[in-house]
């Protein structure tokens, strides 16, 4: 299946291929947010970035958006309001807004390019996947009853909108191999229609220094000397992340006087405030710290030896490789997105089975008993993943929507002259009507 290969040779940390400087046509750009405080809004923001510097006009539609982009001269924004400060009674109205603004500047721009994000609006564009909703099964959704109604209707509701979405869209970009194998095999989308581009990488978050280190240790109260785990993702009531077999794990692990490695979870969610108490009942408070949410992920990241992402599913996995890109060792899912980029001599520290805690238990022994080794392997990773930034990915967008064109324009050009001679063509390769 050759198209599910990454568009570009990331890990050879390879340039793409170019691509002009000064895109003639607008682009309308619809998802939730743009900004830095989540993996996909952090990816939406730095396309977003690279299109207006290269003089596109971009009209971008979205719950909310970093204030410098959105004073860039050439983004112009159209925010959509969440009633409630709900994604689920804001999705609908996004998807409106993402239509009605699509239609208005295709109207007066044809050559114009819509990029949607999923399901956040059914337009036939490119889709660059982020999640697949069908690939993760939540199983008996658990909280609270009134949150247990609304996670069985919102499931059924995104997986719908889903489909439409597999149905319509012409191009479908991917941050993972694991995504695209999930819409050709889970949501039937013909693989001719689909491209892996990986995520980018945060080339400014160079290996941590002696000083950044210490100075990150006294903002978060970490004694210097003392190893530290860090946690960093939603913590809610559909488990997705794995944070509850993680703290499962660090309470196996206390038990043992030799465990010397604190633990430190960033992250909100529905479920944090249980995990809190669980974490009281243990009486672990001063071994595992629910910090909550957290906007300094880069010092976070700094003052820690290892992440650990026990995830259920991840299409990608952005906070893994920030970590790597900080020189940080990982423990992440064998099945995130983010796993097809470790090298076999990393297979280790790679998790076969999500909900196996002990397996867990044991390669954290395994890490702990070995630091300078993996801290040596994982810095050779991170000047891997650093050569490949978050504008070689645009790049490689921008590239693939424009052989979009270029094959429709082929397409086209196919059908108007059969059509001359009578003849019905089929679609073009690669791309359905």
């Amino acid at each position: 299946m050759a198209a599910l290969k990454p568009a570009v040779p990331t890990q050879e940390g390879a340039r793409p291929v170019a691509v002009p400087t000064q895109p003639a046509s607008p682009w309308v750009l619809v998802a939730g947010g743009f900004h830095r405080h989540g993996g996909m809004d952090k990816a939406n923001l730095a396309l977003a970035q690279y299109l207006a510097e290269q003089g596109a006009p971009v009209h971008i539609v979205c719950y909310s958006i970093d204030a410098d982009l959105a004073r860039h001269p050439q983004v112009t924004v159209h925010i959509v309001s969440r009633p409630a400060q709900s994604y689920f009674l804001g999705r609908p109205l996004l998807d409106f807004a993402g239509r009605r603004i699509a239609r208005r500047i295709l109207k007066r721009w044809p050559d114009a390019k819509v990029l949607v994000n999923g399901d956040s609006c059914l337009w036939p564009a490119i889709n660059w996947v982020h999640y697949v909703h069908h690939a993760w099964d939540e199983g008996p959704p658990e909280g609270p009853l009134w949150f247990r109604v609304k996670q069985r209707l919102n499931t059924w509701l995104v997986r719908k909108r889903e489909l439409s979405a597999a149905r319509m869209g012409r191009l479908f970009i991917t941050n993972s191999n694991r995504t695209s194998r999930d819409l050709v095999e889970g949501l039937g989308v013909d693989a001719r229609r689909v491209h892996t581009i990986y995520l980018g990488g945060e080339s400014e978050w160079g290996p941590v220094t002696g000083a950044e280190k210490a100075a990150s240790r006294r903002l978060f109260n970490i004694p210097e000397a003392r190893p530290i785990a860090v946690f960093i993702g939603s913590i809610g009531h559909d488990r997705r992340k794995g944070c509850d077999v993680l703290l499962e794990a660090w309470r196996r692990l206390c038990a043992d006087p030799e465990w010397d490695v604190d633990l430190l979870a960033a992250g909100t969610g529905s479920a944090l405030g249980m995990c809190r108490q669980q974490v009281s009942e243990w009486n672990l408070e001063g071994r595992i710290r629910m910090l909550g949410f957290c906007d300094r992920v880069r010092d976070l990241l700094a003052a820690a030896d290892l992440l650990v992402s026990p995830v259920r599913y991840e299409a990608y996995g952005l906070n893994v490789q920030e970590a790597i890109c900080r020189g940080v060792p990982a423990i992440v899912s064998s099945a995130a997105g983010v796993a097809e980029r470790y090298d076999p001599e990393l297979s280790p520290l790679l998790l076969p089975d999500p909900e196996d805690v002990d397996d867990l238990v044991a390669r954290l022994r395994q890490w702990r008993a070995n630091m300078p080794y993996w801290e040596s392997r994982f810095a050779r990773f991170g000047e891997t993943l650093r050569r490949y930034g978050w504008p070689e990915m645009a790049r490689c967008i921008v590239a693939m929507a424009n052989q979009q064109v270029a094959l429709d324009s082929i397409h086209n050009a196919g059908v108007d002259q059969n059509a001359s001679n009578g003849r019905h063509p089929s679609p073009a390769k690669g791309f359905r009507n």
